[in-house]
């Protein structure tokens, strides 16, 4: 199981699951051209494919990109943003697709956070640790009900005893489910809930795994570096170096808690 998600997902296509499971293999040409259309200030160099199952939070000198018809995933190191909308503006819609979602969550820290953009209009964006809620922007979800009623509960380890300002629910797993109602997949049974309830046999029997997504992995490295060994981890864009390091450094309290957009 994934411990870390930060992906971006173009969407043009009514049923991302379905084109998931009948064309599992990306177009790496049009992965490249991705790739080289959001890092214009890098060297963009194709690795290897690989699949989402195996993209655990990718570094910052690396990209992942599945360009399906109709759907195209870009796993990054920038989606994992505090405030999600913060996300670089050639991000949100660099294909004219009708749907942009953004989903993160990291499992060590707690956290998790979603967003929805349609045609490049934010409609709703979320973002929280156990205990803070970072952005919270739009309107909710009917989706979302469950979560904030305490169906899903954070599952605490024997002997933990939680503060008693936590949210009713785990940012990971509500990020997961945003994730299941755009996308049609999880990537971790939902808390609280019985899998026999959640679905039908038929239903479970058309999952998609994430270990069944394949990607085009993509190393950046700064222009001008010929020796084949990276100066520095480059971010996806240059402009946008401080957002990696902003993210690490607020979980670890070194910055000021972010109040939540209303």
């Amino acid at each position: 199981m994934l411990s870390k998600v930060s992906s971006v997902w173009y969407v043009d296509t009514l049923d991302p699951s379905a084109v998931l499971r009948t064309d599992p293999d990306p177009d790496p040409d049009a992965a490249y051209a991705l790739a080289r259309q959001l890092h214009p200030d890098l060297v963009v160099e194709p690795t290897t494919s690989v699949t989402l199952g195996d993209t655990d939070g990718p570094d910052a000198d690396e990209v992942y990109i599945g360009s399906y018809p109709g759907l195209t995933l870009l796993c990054s190191s920038y989606a994992a943003r505090v405030q999600p909308t913060a996300i670089p503006d050639l991000l949100v819609r660099p294909l004219a697709e009708e749907h942009t979602y953004l989903v993160s969550f990291d499992l060590e820290y707690g956290w998790g956070a979603f967003a929805h953009w349609e045609r490049g209009e934010l409609r709703r964006a979320f973002s929280s640790t156990r205990l803070n809620i970072m952005q919270d922007h739009g309107l909710p979800h009917i989706w979302e009900r469950p979560h904030w009623a305490g169906e899903h509960p954070i599952l605490w380890s024997p002997g933990e005893l939680p503060d008693p300002l936590v949210l009713p629910f785990d940012p990971p797993g509500f990020a997961d489910t945003a994730n299941h109602e755009w996308l049609g997949f999880r990537y971790f049974p939902l808390a609280g809930a019985e899998s026999d309830d959640e679905a039908t046999a038929g239903e479970r029997a058309r999952a998609v795994d994430p270990k069944d997504i394949r990607v085009c992995g993509f190393r950046l490295r700064p222009r001008g570096n010929d020796s084949g060994e990276p100066e520095q981890p480059p971010p996806p864009h240059n402009r946008f170096a401080h957002e990696r390091k902003g993210l690490l450094s607020w979980f670890r309290g070194h910055d000021a808690a972010v109040g939540a957009d209303q």
